[in-house]
């Protein structure tokens, strides 16, 4: 699915592509005269642990089978290690107590830019209704039921190796 703008978001003209320095070939709006940089989503994703960091959390969501990280998107004007808090809250009712940044992603299959976190949280687990179970691995137990060939996985695989190879 292709996700470029083809319309100016101000005013509706068709855009048309032409040269900027330094930037090669930007959408601009002839009627506007202005360039269009190309719009996409913010999502966090978290790799929760214990305070040990020995432990790690993962979720089944809208009825799939399968073991992923905790994620949301980012809210318009929300500062993105915010969202890492409020999403965890949200989802699992855990506090974080330390958030550090790992590593990003374009995922075009959403047109989403994803930034994957490790949140250290304490607490008891109460999930709200998105989350359909949840369970806490051991390192290398997360590592084997995280869902193959996903974006969780390579984050996940990343943070427990020290290198992302996407």
């Amino acid at each position: 699915m292709n996700q470029e703008m083809k319309y100016c978001m101000e005013c509706g003209t068709k855009l048309e592509m032409r040269p900027l320095k330094d930037e090669g070939m930007v959408p601009y709006c002839p009627h506007c005269e202005t360039y269009r940089f190309p719009l996409f989503n913010v999502a966090v994703s978290m790799i929760v642990t214990n305070e040990k960091e020995d432990q790690i959390l993962l979720i089944k969501q809208y009825g799939r089978n399968t073991y992923i990280l905790v994620a949301g998107y980012v809210n318009k004007g929300e500062d993105a290690e915010h969202a890492v808090v409020r999403e965890v809250k949200e989802e699992m009712n855990l506090d974080v107590h330390q958030v550090r940044f790992n590593h990003s992603h374009y995922f075009a299959k959403s047109n989403t830019l994803m930034l994957n976190f490790t949140a250290i949280v304490d607490g008891h687990v109460h999930p709200n209704w998105e989350i359909d179970s949840y369970h806490w691995f051991s390192r290398e137990e997360a590592r084997k039921n995280i869902r193959p060939n996903s974006l969780a996985e390579a984050f996940l695989v990343g943070y427990l190796d020290g290198a992302y190879h996407f």
